[in-house]
């Protein structure tokens, strides 16, 4: 009898363990919030819900056609023809593809780099331009962890996600002037000048996002000669090379003055704009060190960070960048196609500040041509955002940015009519 009273016992034990487990359990994941939503995103989410048929999307961080279809370039169709069947979908290495490298390398730093031939730059295939930030953000925490990174005002909302979560402290720096609506330059060299000395700074090689405001060549070569008064570490994302201007020599001018007065710089280079790899996210993140071993030292801490974050980089991207760019032929027909599209947005603008300016506005709309790259950093107030969208199914974000990749012949008249209407008041 007390032996089945025991296991009388012991059983009503267990199915208060696997009870409390099955609370336990139930209750891991309640105190999880959903996440904020992106603001971006957000803004894609609200117009595809619009049944308005006169509905247009500026919010979008990528290239469409003048009928506001995303594009795939012919270069990348040839490249897709050479590849399928061709090449085996192996392991790449934990740096990624050698090739690919070699070709990032080249499109930033020179075709006939001297630091390239002497193996001075550690570098490797990263998940473009979002991974490459976030490969250097850790590695700068990992072996400079009291060290902090300057970033601008404004940038790209995901940089600061980007350093906050590799936990290295942000500060900022001047860089746009609201009242003109383009370099304050003043108040960015105070920053770097007031900075401690060997800081690291975030900085836009080209076209920047989300204000289309780029430093001159001759304020470059200013901010460049500061940085080397103070010793400060330049870090370029480099997501538009060839997209701005049409040109990518012209795009890494940035880079290659930086080089010339002979920094050491981090570059984070991505093939989604100027190649219309958007979801093949391939990338590449490269470092400037002091000499080869050094070079080679840095290359295997990069590929260890990379290892438990995702082992190694995906192929298909780097196939395709790496044929593109390795064949006269396609590099010459992607050249070409870069043009187009960057002629393309540079057309719209021009439109889009003639039809505001025609309609009588009395107020300044250079700066619609004065900005470089996919977006306008338009000036418009919150408030104004919010009546294109809910009087003219006008979509963007909330700070006035308009991508001017959903700009078209089709609705730029439109889109002027309704930013000239919201700013009437002003």
């Amino acid at each position: 009898m007390a032996s089945s009273m025991c296991r009388g016992i012991i059983g009503k034990g267990r199915r208060a363990a696997a009870l409390g487990r099955s609370m336990s359990t139930a209750s891991w994941w309640g105190h999880v919030e959903p996440a904020a939503k992106d603001p971006i995103l957000g803004v894609t989410e609200a117009f595809l819900a619009d049944p308005s048929p006169d509905k247009v999307n500026v919010g979008v961080g990528a290239y469409r056609d003048d009928n506001g279809k995303p594009v795939v370039l012919e270069c990348v169709r040839e490249a897709e023809k050479r590849i399928a069947g061709n090449l085996n979908m192996e392991y790449l290495p934990m740096g990624g593809s050698i090739k690919m490298i070699e070709e990032s390398l080249k499109l930033a730093y020179g075709d006939d780099s001297e630091l390239i031939k002497d193996k001075r730059i550690a570098a490797v295939q990263a998940l473009s331009g979002t991974g490459a930030c976030r490969l250097f953000a850790d590695f700068q925490k990992r072996f400079l962890p009291d060290s902090q990174i300057y970033i601008p005002i404004p940038t790209w909302a995901n940089h600061h996600n980007i350093w906050r979560d590799a936990h290295v402290p942000q500060r900022t720096f001047h860089y746009y002037h609201p009242e003109t609506k383009g370099l304050d330059f003043a108040a960015l060299m105070d920053d770097i000048k007031n900075a401690p000395n060997g800081s690291f700074f975030l900085l836009h090689a080209c076209a920047h996002n989300p204000t289309g405001v780029d430093p001159s060549e001759d304020q470059w070569r200013e901010i460049s000669y500061q940085f080397k008064v103070k010793n400060h570490f330049p870090f370029f994302d480099m997501a538009y090379q060839g997209f701005a201007s049409g040109d990518p020599e012209r795009d890494a001018k940035a880079i290659r003055i930086f080089l010339e007065d002979g920094h050491m710089i981090g570059c984070a280079q991505s093939f989604a704009k100027n190649m219309g790899l958007y979801g093949q996210r391939a990338g590449c993140l490269s470092i400037l060190c002091e000499n080869e071993i050094q070079a080679v030292a840095v290359k295997s801490q990069l590929q260890q960070i990379a290892r438990p974050m995702y082992s190694n980089p995906p192929v298909h991207g780097a196939l395709l960048v790496s044929v593109i760019l390795s064949d006269p032929v396609l590099k010459s027909l992607w050249l070409e196609e870069v043009k187009g599209m960057a002629n393309r947005i540079i057309g719209m603008r021009n439109a889009l500040r003639k039809n505001i300016e025609n309609l009588g506005s009395n107020l300044s709309w250079e700066h619609i041509t004065n900005q470089i790259g996919m977006f306008c950093y338009s000036g418009l107030k919150p408030e104004q955002v919010d009546r294109l969208t809910n009087d003219f199914h006008i979509y963007m974000t909330r700070n006035g940015r308009i991508s001017m990749a959903g700009v078209t012949t089709g609705n730029v008249g439109y889109l002027a009519n309704a930013i000239h209407e919201v700013s009437k008041a002003t």
